[in-house]
């Protein structure tokens, strides 16, 4: 059994247990919570290794759950979302949540998706380069996954280390969104292309001295993005 540890926090008895039951399937240890009171004071006793999270939760919402995580720790975020909660979906990404699902959804897919976080998570993002990447301001660390700028340690998801680092890696090459969502998400359908323009704001937020008129995280317009030494 793998002692991978997944929170499913979802208000509707049968999504829950029809998410818990394909996931402990896949052989992760499922814990399950119905509100967000509840989700709070597991979360409070023990962070998991990933959260299914739904948007829409009673006492405490979905986003209220991220942006109290986000402020604590880098757990992987995984969100359940219907196609009307479009504005709650891009403000989840915005605080920080790494992937998302559009209900109805199929569990494999959800599993898919949870296997794919984790494998970006734990795993060094190319083993055959792992030194440091070290621009002038930047400092970039694939094996602690640590990234600073003037030697301020900054707090980045999973998602956004994930597209920094190639990009970075990869200085120069101009990438599409879809050769984006391919490489850090996995290529998925489900996926909405608007997801990287939000990943790649908030990573200017993050490294950029003026995020408006970014430095390294540039746009090629028309065709993609690409990484300025």
């Amino acid at each position: 059994m793998d002692r991978t540890q997944i929170y499913v926090i979802e208000d509707e008895p049968s999504i829950a247990e029809v998410v818990s039951l394909y996931l402990r399937r896949a052989g992760y240890t499922v814990s399950m919570a119905q509100d967000g009171d509840q989700a709070i004071s597991m979360l409070e006793q023990q962070l998991p290794d990933l959260v299914v999270l739904d948007l829409m939760l009673p006492n405490v919402d979905g986003l209220e759950i991220t942006r109290w995580l986000r402020d604590r720790s880098d757990v992987p975020i995984i969100m359940l979302t219907a196609r009307r909660e479009e504005a709650d979906r891009i403000a989840g990404l915005e605080m920080g949540a790494d992937d998302y699902v559009v209900k109805p959804f199929s569990p494999q897919e959800l599993v898919s998706r949870v296997r794919a976080v984790l494998r970006r998570t734990r795993g060094s993002p190319e083993k055959s380069q792992d030194k440091p990447l070290v621009f002038k301001d930047l400092h970039i660390d694939p094996l602690t996954r640590i990234v600073s700028v003037d030697s301020e340690e900054l707090a980045l998801t999973a998602k956004e280390f994930d597209l920094l680092w190639l990009l970075a890696n990869h200085k120069r090459q101009v990438y599409t969104r879809d050769q984006l969502l391919d490489r850090i998400w996995g290529g998925s359908d489900y996926i909405d292309p608007s997801t990287v323009t939000v990943h790649i704001r908030r990573l200017r937020e993050k490294i950029e001295s003026d995020p408006s008129n970014p430095t390294h995280i540039q746009t090629v317009w028309g065709v993609g993005y690409k990484f300025e030494p």
